[in-house]
């Protein structure tokens, strides 16, 4: 999947010390460095294969603790071992000097979760104002300009889009733009009325390139369809019939990995119990005999994660919901080393997802891992504290709903404040943040406010805003705005010069809706376009407030920007949240130029996909099949269509992103080049 990486959502200094990287078909950019701890053991490299055109790309993972970027590989795919050495980084301290971005930065948390908040597609394709917002009170003539939807149509997408990607697709071996158009093709996830996708992506399972083997297993199950889930049952397991489909004897672990986060896709989408049963079968045989790749058992802890049984619409459900969590118990039961329990890090967040807030009514894996967070048993790998912490945020109620509840925002608040591991700390305040309620509210402020360390501030700050925002939602669309926490951080902003705070505060004033500090926000753009984290935060939290003022600060940014990728996404996704019809002209004029910048590229792609306006249906269809533009420009048409006809309002991955322990990460999840969480 040579993943058109790097689409720089956040750290300008991590974009511009890496060379032109050149993976297409995909490519979100998660954060200001590579979040894969070292490798125990085992492989998850890519068998080398003939690789298309393309600009170096970075290494494979890299090794842990605060990597700087790397400086670029060979031109052949990345072989799982030990990365080079990191070429020199953001600068921080008191002279400046190089290190590696400090993987305990807010901005990680906000990357993999930032969809649900951000909710792009539903703001762009609104066929009404929002009550309370700037659009709202502007009167009639803005709220029929609103119902102009930019949603494409099903003609649309059936008679333009899904057939050109199928000529794309017959009229090339270019590596970026097959893989960019198998993955478009399973966003729609729709026949044709003269061919069907899956048998269009069923051969490309037996290509001699690994990843074109990996992307058209990803992409079956990118699709949703029932009908691809015994292909995908072979590949995972590795059998017979699936060494058959793949030509390969045994199936690489990354492609076994790939068809592991398929079947859970397909399952996760299906309200048929007994579809979801034969992937949960198949994931529970992966993960009793993983073998040595790391890799493969924590594909398995997740896709079963995404089972998502439904116990109310059944027995068959609910005893499907009792033998997932079995499975996973008991692989989290057993002994292992300190290098293992990495891979049992990704349980607790796995079980929280299925059984969802209030659901462990006995309070068995509650208190197990409220356990953890004390040592009750024993010392374990940093991973699993995070994990329990981030489990309990999704698990537990606020106490003024269930007072038996209390001991585990308790547990979360001793172990912030006096735990060992930093990450679990600021985990902790998130989970605080997410089971809400007014105790934990005061607690966050009082955080926020006694606040000395350097991130303490900030995570505290964007906790807040993630429980306003949440507590709002539960009252109303429109209304529960907390002003208490809207004031305390409006009150900090003008006080505190660091970035970090600023770019937190201002994205949790967004969250909170309150638009008092509007003004303040746009002065800070203004005066600090020039820093692209700071200033793609600022523009972030304007969108979120839907403060409109701002729009035409934002264009400008957006205008002058082309060799500015990260801030130049964050202001096109903000443009497209207040729901500026003009943002995607400029985004296709970008992706016209000859510049062969694969993070502009990426960053206007995916933010032309993210926004997905019909408009743009036409003219990246001429680029995707203009031969006089460069291959990697044509296959950043395909991901920017893919994006626009998605049959989903959020990107297929943030279900896997969304509340996940990244720290925990392996080199198919996320490493910011080749993990599935990397591919847009």
């Amino acid at each position: 999947m040579k993943k058109l990486v790097l689409s720089g959502l956040a750290c300008a200094g991590f974009l511009l010390a890496l060379p032109e990287p050149g993976y297409a078909h995909g490519g979100q950019y998660r954060g200001p460095g590579d979040v894969v701890p070292p490798n125990p053991g085992g492989g998850g490299g890519r068998t080398p294969g003939p690789r298309g055109p393309q600009t170096p790309g970075p290494s494979g993972p890299q090794t842990p603790g605060p990597a700087g970027p790397q400086t670029p590989g060979p031109a052949g795919p990345a072989t799982g071992g030990p990365a080079p050495a990191a070429a020199a980084g953001p600068t921080t301290g008191p002279r400046g000097a190089p290190v590696g971005p400090d993987l305990n930065k807010w901005q990680f948390w906000w990357e993999f979760n930032k969809d649900p908040f951000i909710n792009l597609k539903a703001a762009i394709h609104a066929s009404t104002a929002v009550t309370g917002s700037d659009e709202f009170f502007m009167g009639g003539s803005r709220r029929a300009e609103a119902s102009d939807t930019m949603k494409p149509t099903e003609a649309e997408i059936m008679g333009s889009i899904l057939p050109a990607l199928k000529r794309a697709l017959d009229s090339t071996e270019q590596r970026d733009i097959t893989s960019s158009c198998l993955v478009a093709m399973g966003k729609i996830g729709r026949d044709h009325s003269t061919f069907q996708i899956l048998d269009v992506m069923r051969p490309y399972l037996e290509s001699s390139d690994q990843e074109i083997r990996e992307t058209a297993a990803l992409s079956m199950g990118i699709s949703q369809m029932p009908e691809a889930i015994a292909d995908l049952i072979a590949i995972a397991t590795d059998s017979q019939r699936g060494r058959e489909l793949c030509k390969r004897n045994p199936v690489d672990n990354r492609t076994r990995s790939f068809a592991c986060y398929g079947l859970g896709l397909i399952a996760n989408a299906s309200n048929d119990a007994d579809n979801k049963r034969k992937c949960f079968e198949a994931l529970g045989e992966v993960l009793a005999k993983p073998g040595a790749d790391r890799n493969i058992p924590i594909a398995a802890i997740n896709g079963i994660r995404l089972v998502r049984p439904n116990p109310e619409a059944g027995q068959k459900h609910q005893k499907l919901l009792d033998d997932c969590l079995s499975t996973l118990w008991t692989y989290y039961e057993k002994k292992q080393g300190q290098g293992d329990q990495q891979k049992q890090a990704h349980v607790p967040p796995a079980i929280a997802q299925l059984l969802g807030r209030g659901g462990d009514k006995d309070g068995t894996y509650k208190d197990r891992f409220a356990g953890e967070l004390v040592d009750r048993y024993g010392k374990r790998n940093v991973t699993i504290y995070q994990s329990c912490a981030v489990a309990l945020g999704s698990l537990c109620e606020a106490q003024e709903d269930n007072k038996a509840d209390k001991k585990y925002s308790d547990a979360l608040l001793s172990y912030f404040r006096k735990g060992k591991d930093e990450q679990a700390r600021y985990f902790c305040l998130m989970s605080l943040a997410k089971i809400g309620g007014n105790a934990n509210r005061n607690d966050l402020l009082k955080a926020f406010d006694k606040g000395s360390k350097a991130l303490v501030k900030p995570w505290a700050a964007i906790s807040l805003g993630v429980l306003a925002f949440n507590e709002a939602k539960a009252k109303s669309e429109s209304g529960g705005l907390d002003v208490m926490i809207g004031r305390t951080l409006h009150s900090s902003l003008g006080k505190i010069k660091n970035d970090q705070t600023q770019s937190a505060i201002s994205v949790a004033l967004g969250l909170c809706k309150y638009r008092e500090s509007a003004d303040e926000i746009q002065a800070l753009l203004q005066r600090n376009k020039h820093r692209d984290e700071l200033a793609g935060y600022l523009c972030i939290g304007l969108a979120l407030m839907d403060n409109k003022r701002s729009m035409d600060t934002i264009r400008n940014i957006v205008q002058t920007s082309i060799r500015r990728p990260d801030l130049l996404k964050q202001a096109a996704i903000a443009l497209g949240k207040m729901g500026d019809k003009n943002v995607t002209d400029l985004l296709q004029d970008m992706l016209k130029d000859p510049n062969k910048n694969v993070a502009k590229l990426s960053a206007v792609s995916s933010a032309l996909g993210f926004i997905g306006d019909r408009r743009t249906i036409g003219p990246l269809v001429k680029m995707l099949h203009d031969e006089s533009i460069t291959p990697l420009s044509r296959a950043f048409a395909a991901v920017a269509l893919g994006g626009v006809a998605d049959k989903e309002p959020l990107p297929w991955n943030s279900k896997i992103a969304v509340d996940m322990n990244y720290r925990a990460a392996v080199e198919t999840l996320t490493n910011g080049v080749s993990g599935i969480l990397d591919i847009l």
